[in-house]
């Protein structure tokens, strides 16, 4: 049976359509490539045999790229789904945020493209289950508090509407910080390029886009409490705030480069992204997942590896992977249980955000550092064990003061 990743690219523009098969005919032995010359063509292809990518054009007569992808979400939801476009109507770019992964911008170089592909691709090997990567790859927008989710769309209808006060409330919220990252982190609105804080992200989209993302694109959603009992959305909240806050302090007590130390406070706070995934998609299997972890004493994440066959932390940086996240902060969200099954060495920030995560836990009696069995190992291959007291005194630190950044 063939490995070969099908690949259906899609573009009116005939000559777009020839380049793209010359820049990338060395690759034929890796992938199965299709190209189809408009919306109809490729749902008919679509049709006829599973593709595990699409890119498509914006702009294209009859069927847009955005009603093309969102009829392949709703049809062939394990599909990646990715934009390649000059397209610059912002109309069009806001109708096309949900529906998908990601947005590069014609010219667009073949390596760029290829690592894109390449990555879509290899992100599928974290999860096993075809059920759940159908799941994620559905997922459009997280779940927020719904206090926070009121109060963004409040600031953002208010006539005197202030981008600090709205960045500072994105901040505070994981599911927000984590969509507009993914906005930030591919090329939607021409920003692509490292932003260390949820809050400089929405200034650098400005008032006018992000009122837009709010209330045309509704790229935030607000979590129903009452789907799962056993899971508190404020907990966790808390808890992702003070672990990427005592993560970015350790970082910086390394004199980590500063883009470690963004990477690292960003890390902390969507490292649990993938428990808000699981619990508002499955409420009722997560439900059963939080209640025998409770009752038996053991780790979350062993519980949900034995009921899901996954973890929380896999199906998050499947997640984060396929909307263009950074590699570092997908490592960190992937391995913040099992830090020696990543490949990187030395300091990173899934060193800084499992220590901090388990220093967090650990500080209100929950299973920490000596129930992390990778923690010493990890510590030790790495060289780093003699640090971990000094790491310790400063998580201290940072929640006595509230674990805020």
């Amino acid at each position: 049976m063939s490995t070969k990743k099908r690949i259906l690219f899609v573009d009116d523009d005939p000559n777009v359509l020839g380049g793209l098969r010359r820049m990338l005919r060395n690759l034929r032995d890796e992938w199965d490539m299709s190209f189809a010359d408009g919306g109809e063509s490729a749902l008919r292809l679509m049709e006829q045999q599973p593709f595990d990518v699409v890119v498509s054009d914006m702009r294209m007569p009859g069927m847009n790229g955005a009603q093309l992808l969102t009829e392949v979400m709703r049809r062939w939801p394990r599909t990646v789904r990715i934009v390649l476009s000059g397209q610059s109507d912002r109309e069009m770019i806001l109708r096309s945020v949900g529906p998908t992964h990601q947005y590069l911008a014609k010219p667009c170089d073949a390596e760029v493209l290829k690592g894109v592909v390449y990555r879509a691709c290899e992100l599928r090997d974290l999860l096993s289950d075809e059920n759940l990567k159908t799941l994620v790859t559905r997922v459009a927008s997280l779940p927020s508090l719904p206090d926070l989710y009121l109060q963004i769309v409040e600031e953002v209808q208010s006539p005197d509407a202030s981008i600090q006060k709205i960045g500072d409330i994105i901040a505070r919220d994981v599911g927000m910080t984590a969509k507009l990252l993914q906005l930030v982190n591919s090329a939607f609105f021409g920003l692509r390029r490292h932003v260390p804080h949820p809050a400089m992200a929405a200034s650098l989209l400005g008032l006018d886009t992000v009122k837009a993302l709010v209330l045309t694109a509704q790229v935030f959603s607000s979590f129903e409490s009452g789907r799962i009992r056993a899971f508190a959305l404020d907990g966790l909240w808390r808890h992702s705030v003070a672990v990427g806050a005592i993560a970015r302090k350790i970082a910086a007590a390394q004199n980590a480069e500063p883009q470690v130390v963004d990477f690292a406070l960003l890390g902390g706070l969507l490292h649990d992204v993938g428990r808000l995934i699981l619990a508002a998609n499955l409420p009722a299997e997560y439900a059963q997942v939080c209640s025998a972890s409770d009752g038996r004493g053991a780790l979350l994440w062993q519980v949900e590896r034995e009921k899901l066959g996954t973890t929380h932390g896999e199906v998050g940086a499947y997640l984060l992977g396929l909307w263009g996240l950074p590699d570092p902060i997908v490592e960190a969200v992937a391995y913040h249980h099992m830090p020696t099954r990543c490949l990187a060495r030395g300091f990173t920030p899934l060193t800084a955000v499992h220590v901090a995560d388990a220093l967090e836990l650990e500080s209100h009696g929950g299973e920490g550092l000596p129930a992390a069995e990778d923690t010493a190992g990890y510590l030790a291959r790495e060289g780093l064990s003699e640090r971990l007291e000094s790491w310790r005194r400063l998580a201290a630190e940072v929640l006595a003061g509230g674990g805020v950044t």
